[in-house]
């Protein structure tokens, strides 16, 4: 049986990571959560693959977005800082990722994807998971799918824009319409 996540303080983290100069540096939770940052936190399944390059590129070029959000994005697979560096610098046009606005993390030991859930044991991969986690470090949004779907990014913008009104947000609510009244 699973355990619920959300609404509950999230693993915390630290992890090896290309940093958006190409450097290799570290990416945490706790470090998010000093800055009094919001915390993007999606996992893929692997580097030089096919679906991961569409998304990772999306939130790459929505990045600006997000910062506007107080939030930081964190891409995660269980590939090596080394295996994101070589993708990094591969161009687009080659199915590679070019410069990216965020860090790539490297979870090589699979801790983190196995404490979030998304770690697929046998095959040693991440399913594609997204987490959204507020400055006090408490979940607040999860969602896990298929290796064959590709995330949205205007949904995942929508829904830190949701979590951060505080309100109740109906169905179907966008960025500038009127929450619940209680």
């Amino acid at each position: 049986m699973t355990e619920r996540m959300v609404g509950k303080q999230a693993p915390r983290f630290e992890m090896e990571a290309v940093l958006p100069n190409k450097e290799f540096g570290k990416v945490s939770l706790e470090e998010n959560m000093k800055n009094d940052k919001w915390t993007v936190l999606f996992f893929y399944p692997m580097d030089f693959t096919f679906v991961c390059p569409t998304e990772i590129t999306a939130m790459s070029d929505r990045y600006d977005e997000f910062e506007d959000l107080d939030a930081e994005v964190i891409g995660v697979s269980t590939d090596t800082v080394h295996t994101h560096l070589a993708w990094i610098n591969t161009s687009r046009d080659d199915n590679g990722l070019g410069d990216l606005t965020y860090p790539l993390a490297a979870d090589h030991n699979h801790k983190v994807s196995r404490e979030y859930g998304v770690l697929i044991e046998e095959e040693g991969v991440a399913l594609r998971g997204l987490y959204i986690i507020n400055p006090e470090g408490e979940l607040q949004y999860q969602t896990v799918f298929h290796n064959n779907i590709g995330r949205d990014v205007d949904e995942t913008l929508r829904v830190l824009q949701a979590l951060q009104t505080g309100g109740l947000c109906p169905a179907n609510w966008k960025p500038g319409q009127d929450t619940l009244k209680v």
